[in-house]
């Protein structure tokens, strides 16, 4: 028999949140909207100018501003429409679909891409003499792309494993965008089966991914404490704590969220802030604030715009 949907819109509800502060929380979003836009469209376009950054870790650093820019777009503007709506913002059926899948595109593949950033930095500490060879041009493009098509078949098990059930009943969705675990509260039909899928398949990824990254640090550290100067180990763990910093503030909200039984509306939307809103954001400030290379980079791109407009 085949599944049919006669829910044809949901409602957001967003936030939790006393409704006198709608303006209040509008402008701060918008706020931190605007400034990741803006923070990872600055690191693409210096990277992309400035031939010095032309190499695999920088190349990675594209990846990962353009997902955080698209990951942070998919969900603010619809919460910010929930602040500005009193009854909560409306979506159709099929654009709840494009959310979902489009939100768990972006974070899987940024998950992936967390790894693959990890093992280039294994290599550039632990095989400096060999590095340019194992992360050739066209290793790195397809380890980028191996990340992102990997990051679609995942998005797409989970986006089918929500939306394979009837809705039938309530559509208002206890969040700020469509995410699994809420919509599947809302399904006319026993969802045991799905959420244990999808909590596995999370699962796997999640703490593949992690258990990778850990481990690349594990050797990472075992080579930095080989290194004979202070100097040489400082700059060794400098080059790697901005990449330590994003990690962990990405997965442990997503860990929080997704990797354990029972979680409530109201906690799961304000930690979901963390991943969806801070994270993009936090993204381009660890990147420019802690890396001199960046900033150097910022800083001739800045003065070639002033001479040009001068001139």
């Amino acid at each position: 028999m085949r599944n049919v949907s006669l829910v044809t819109t949901f409602v957001l509800m967003g936030l939790p949140h006393d409704p006198t502060l709608d303006t209040v929380l509008l402008g701060i979003f918008l706020v931190f909207y605007l400034l990741t836009v803006v923070g990872n469209l600055l690191i693409l376009l210096v990277i992309s100018v400035d031939s010095h950054l032309h190499t695999p870790m920088y190349f990675f650093l594209t990846n990962l501003s353009f997902i955080d820019m698209w990951f942070s777009t998919v969900t603010v503007p619809k919460m910010m429409m929930t602040l500005a709506s009193p009854g909560g913002g409306t979506i159709f059926f099929g654009s709840c679909v494009a959310q979902l899948y489009s939100f768990h595109f972006l974070g899987s593949t940024e998950c992936f891409l967390y790894t693959v950033m990890a093992y280039d930095r294994y290599l550039a500490i632990s095989h400096p003499l060999r590095y340019a060879d194992l992360m050739s041009g066209r290793r790195c493009a397809t380890l980028a792309t191996s990340t992102w098509f990997i990051g679609s078949l995942h998005s797409a098990l989970q986006t089918t494993l929500t939306f394979c059930l009837p809705y039938c009943g309530p559509n208002q969705i206890q969040h700020y965008f469509c995410d699994a675990p809420p919509i599947l509260k809302l399904a006319c039909a026993d969802t045991s089966a799905n959420e244990m899928v999808i909590f596995v398949n999370i699962g796997v990824v999640a703490s593949g991914c992690f258990l990778l990254i850990a481990l690349s640090y594990v050797s990472i550290v075992c080579s930095i404490l080989k290194i004979r100067t202070s100097e040489g180990r400082c700059r060794a763990f400098h080059t790697c704590a901005s990449h330590c910093i994003v990690v962990l503030c990405f997965f442990v909200p997503c860990a929080f969220i997704y990797l354990r039984p029972g979680s409530k509306d109201a906690v799961h939307g304000v930690v979901a802030v963390f991943y969806t809103v801070l994270t993009p954001l936090l993204n381009p400030v660890v990147y420019t604030l802690r890396n001199k290379e960046v900033k150097k980079a910022l800083l001739k791109v800045k003065s070639e715009l002033v001479f040009t407009h001068n001139k």
